[in-house]
């Protein structure tokens, strides 16, 4: 029994010392602290056009914060969907798989005065739906694939964003 008593102590302080090194790293969003507040993070965002520019505007506004200030840098979206068939192959099923295809271009504008360039980038996302012979059911498909896309495509662009103006 006096043989377990030296690894069991050793455990112990082990564990003890991990948790005391451990305690001094710190994790912290990437959409928070010194990058949420540096000034070329403050943003503002264009008015949406349509439903699918509505929601990336959100998604992003909701992640990122928006700016009042009026030389804080302007984001400009503009998403274009597509649809198309996820799979050539010939099936007896008649539910055939499709894709819808979102596509956004980002234009960030400075209104400060500095002579900066624009930035600008574009993503793409898609999403998956079935199209089975009835009409209805296949708009719903497909406009629930387009905004699980639009989604998809904020978060892209919030990255894009991310790396394009951080300091």
């Amino acid at each position: 029994m006096s043989l377990f008593r030296p690894s069991r102590i050793a455990l112990i302080a082990l564990s003890l010392s991990g948790g005391v090194a451990l305690s001094a790293c710190s994790f912290q969003p990437v959409h928070s602290g010194r990058l949420a507040e540096a000034a070329q993070m403050q943003l503002a965002y264009a008015a949406p056009n349509t439903r699918l520019e509505q929601i990336v505007y959100q998604e992003l506004s909701f992640r990122l914060g928006t700016s009042a200030r009026p030389d804080a840098p302007l984001v400009s979206i503009s998403v274009r969907p597509e649809t198309a068939v996820a799979f050539r192959s010939q099936t007896a099923n008649p539910n055939k798989l499709h894709e819808a295809r979102v596509t956004g271009d980002l234009v960030i504008t400075y209104r400060d005065n500095s002579g900066r360039a624009p930035v600008r980038v574009t993503r793409t996302a898609t999403a998956q739906f079935n199209r089975s012979g009835q009409v209805l059911a296949e708009q719903a498909a497909e406009l629930e694939a387009q905004e699980r896309a639009a989604k998809a495509l904020a978060e892209s662009l919030r990255l894009a964003i991310y790396a394009a103006l951080a300091p």
